[in-house]
């Protein structure tokens, strides 16, 4: 790419925003210069900027190769028009709310040129527009102050060099107080704003003269380590790899690394303790609690007694096998007659290994005595699913223990526990050490803790390992189901599965001989041949084939978010093909339309929706900035700047699926992924299927997958504690 040195200022309006990458920010747009009739392509840093806006920007000229001329900009800064064409487009682009694009073309038709004064001036004469009550002006007022208010931020950031895109969340979060806040600690942005990590905010305070070998400097640095640590699944990092990451990333020596992390510790952010096997771990202060606490909670709960009172364990079995004119097989009854003797058991299997009939026995047994049963699990979906299998009510952890926003708190703890005799966890894989924690403190000393899961899928998304440390740590009475039963073997999926998860390649029907089969494999070398394969088997070929819904019963889950089929450009593509609608909310490089299936990405309390929660919108309200969308019968309203909380789901990454069931699933397994082709990942895929499966990509990629099982090794306390607190089982009480 050639350019010329000439620095010049254009100025115009945004039109389109055409592509957008949501970690690096490059943007490809379409910018409308005033007074000209032609649409020029802009690149460059632009994040948050939104088509309708009047914007400023300062650049020069490119020629790319492949693209042509086009126009790369260094920075720009939001611009009021001055024109009445120019102010309908600007206060009908979404930014101040209250005011759409009808509403916008009714004031601008009132007041002409003068439009933005009177906003900003004498906004009672708003009255003269057909429609504006006071309870709107009031709306509208108030977006217009808190625009005017960041202004001051947005000039701040722009001096030094960061994006406009960042102004928004960084006055919602400090209000009048940013630009103090900016001053005295930059690096409290990388910790208080998502999406502002420690590079941006370094880069802030080295241009406030911050220096280089800061303690404050210093301190952040170690912090956003430990937070990477965490965001890998680690619940610490050793001391030793943290003090050597600090001296590579900050280019600080071994002694201010160790002295920030001294300042840490005294100020209670973080903690260094040495575990059994000698490992100086240091871990965030609110993981260690978490993780002790749960080696304190689970002691309590293996050291009391248990109230249940059934006289004989074995006959209970008989009866229910009598009543039910079913025989359980000698692994399901060993269970069984576990969780009938009461206390804390893990049951482990893969799928069709009969998990969910021991669930089922051990509740039809001891629902019969009376026993208060409470059925949870991580996700929303694998609590409907549950609560389907076992006829019986059940919620995810966050609705069980009731969270009260207001307290910042849940309701039920270790002073007030759940009202339950057993307490049954599904998919407690996915558990991680906080939630763990949270659960555990709620549950009353005399009750019976029943743990349900796959240990060979993904572990979960959050710090650590938990089912997996239960295990191995031997404390426990484990479970573990590995015989697939007749029905079960007659489903490729179960079976292909258990090959996979074994390190054997698995069978692949032809489509043409197999036409009833659950699972395919659909040969396709070339990235762009499977991404239309991909599109046609969602669109037409598996809803005219099995009648499923291309939206709501098939589920496109890959490795990745980059890439040709990675998550990121497949939602794109799909969307197009699955919800046509021209009625598009631009919001940066997300467009979203009421009828989108759209995924929660973090855990939200005050909503009471959680990360992989899948809804679809069902109202955009342009004029006071709204979204609304459906979840499992429940509609909830996010504002346009809560928006980042949600993405398009009509494809998922694995590691979001988990705790999932579609009906079908598509999933992209190509070279492409290679980075991500683990055993793992594909049997976590794969299990997340109830009628059909369909591989799309390559023989190689599928090798490559099933040969590599090395599991990341993640960094926790949890199973040392336990070994160290807890008696282990008795050799004399075997594993089953």
């Amino acid at each position: 790419m050639s350019s010329s040195k000439q620095i010049i200022t254009l100025e115009g309006t945004l039109e389109r925003i055409v592509y957008s990458n949501e970690v690096t920010h490059y943007t490809v747009a379409q910018f409308r210069e005033e007074a000209k009739p032609e649409i020029m392509t802009i690149v460059g840093n632009l994040v948050g900027v939104n088509p309708g806006e009047s914007l400023r920007i300062t650049g020069q000229w490119t020629q790319d190769r492949k693209y042509g001329r086009q126009f790369l900009v260094d920075s720009y800064t939001p611009k009021f028009p001055v024109s009445v064409a120019g102010i309908e487009k600007y206060l009908g682009c979404g930014l101040i709310k209250g005011i759409g694009e009808v509403f916008a073309s009714r004031i601008v038709k009132r007041f002409r040129e003068e439009s933005l004064r009177i906003i900003d001036t004498e906004p009672e004469r708003l009255v003269e527009v057909e429609g504006i009550g006071r309870k709107r002006i009031a709306c509208i007022v108030d977006a217009w102050q808190k625009q005017k208010s960041i202004h001051n931020v947005m000039l701040f950031l722009q001096e030094h060099c960061v994006s406009l895109g960042y102004a928004m969340k960084i006055f919602k979060r400090y209000g009048q107080q940013a630009i103090r806040v900016l001053q005295s600690n930059p690096y409290q942005l990388a910790l208080d704003i998502q999406g502002i990590g420690f590079k941006t905010a370094d880069s802030i305070a080295q241009r406030l003269g911050i220096a280089e070998d800061s303690p404050l400097r210093a301190q952040a640095g170690i912090l956003h380590i430990m937070n990477e640590f965490v965001e890998g699944g680690h619940t610490f990092c050793p001391l030793e790899l943290l003090v050597e990451k600090a001296e590579k990333m900050l280019s600080i020596d071994e002694q201010l690394a160790m002295d920030a992390i001294d300042v840490l510790r005294r100020a209670e952010r973080i903690v260094v303790e040495q575990l059994p096997d000698q490992t100086r771990a240091v871990l965030p202060k609110a993981l260690y609690v978490c993780e002790k606490g749960i080696v304190g909670f689970l002691a309590q709960l293996v050291e009391t007694a248990k109230p249940y009172s059934l006289n004989n364990i074995n006959a209970e079995i008989e009866k229910f096998q009598h009543e039910h004119k079913f025989t359980l097989a000698d692994a399901q009854r060993d269970a069984v007659r576990c969780a009938l003797a009461g206390g804390v058991m893990v049951i482990t299997g893969g799928p069709g290994t009969g998990k969910t009939t021991i669930v089922r026995a051990i509740i039809k047994i001891l629902g019969k005595h009376g026993v208060h049963i409470q059925l949870c699990a991580p996700t929303g979906r694998a609590a409907k699913r549950l609560s389907e299998v076992t006829g019986m009510p059940a919620a995810t952890i966050h609705r069980l223990l009731h969270y009260k926003p207001r307290e910042g708190q849940f309701l039920f703890n270790e002073t007030n526990p759940l009202k339950a005799d057993l307490i049954i966890v599904d998919e407690s894989s996915m558990m991680d050490v906080p939630l763990t924690f949270y659960l555990l403190r709620a549950i009353p000393p005399t009750a019976s803790v029943i743990l349900v899961g796959d240990v060979d899928q993904l572990p979960s998304v959050g710090p650590g390992n938990v089912l997996a440390d239960f295990i191995v740590s031997g404390i426990l009475p484990v479970v573990t189901l590995d015989k697939v039963f007749r029905q079960a073997r007659r489903s490729l999926i179960i079976a292909n599965a258990h090959r996979i998860n074994k390190g054997e390649f698995p069978i692949l029907p032809s489509a043409r001989k197999l036409p009833l089969a659950d699972f395919f494999f659909i040969p396709k070398p070339r990235p762009e041949e499977a991404l239309e394969t991909i599109k046609s088997l969602v669109l037409e070929r598996i809803p005219q084939r099995f009648g499923f819904h291309p939206v709501n019963e098939i589920q496109v889950i890959t490795p990745m978010y980059k890439g040709l089929l990675g998550a990121n450009n497949l939602n794109h593509e799909l969307q197009a093909l699955l919800n046509p609608d021209p009625n598009v909310l631009h919001r940066g490089a997300m467009e979203l339309k009421v009828g989108d299936k759209v995924m929660q990405l973090k855990n939200n309390y005050q909503k009471d929706v959680y990360n992989g929660d899948i809804g679809v919108i069902t109202a955009i309200d342009r004029e006071f900035h709204t979204v609304k969308v459906l979840y499992e019968g429940r509609t909830l309203e996010y504002t346009y700047d809560e928006l980042d909380e949600i993405c398009l789901a009509y494809a998922i990454s694995i590691h979001k699926s988990q705790g999932s069931e579609y009906k079908a699933v598509v999933i992209p397994i190509h070279p492409q992924h290679y980075i991500l082709l683990q055993r793992n990942l594909l049997y976590t895929a794969i299990t997340r299927a109830k009628k059909l499966v369909c591989l799309v990509g390559t023989k190689q990629a599928l090798a490559i997958a099933i040969r590599n099982n090395k599991i990341q090794m993640r960094f926790s306390g949890l199973r040392q504690w336990l070994q160290r607190d807890l008696k282990p089982l008795p050799d004399a009480a075997p594993q089953v």
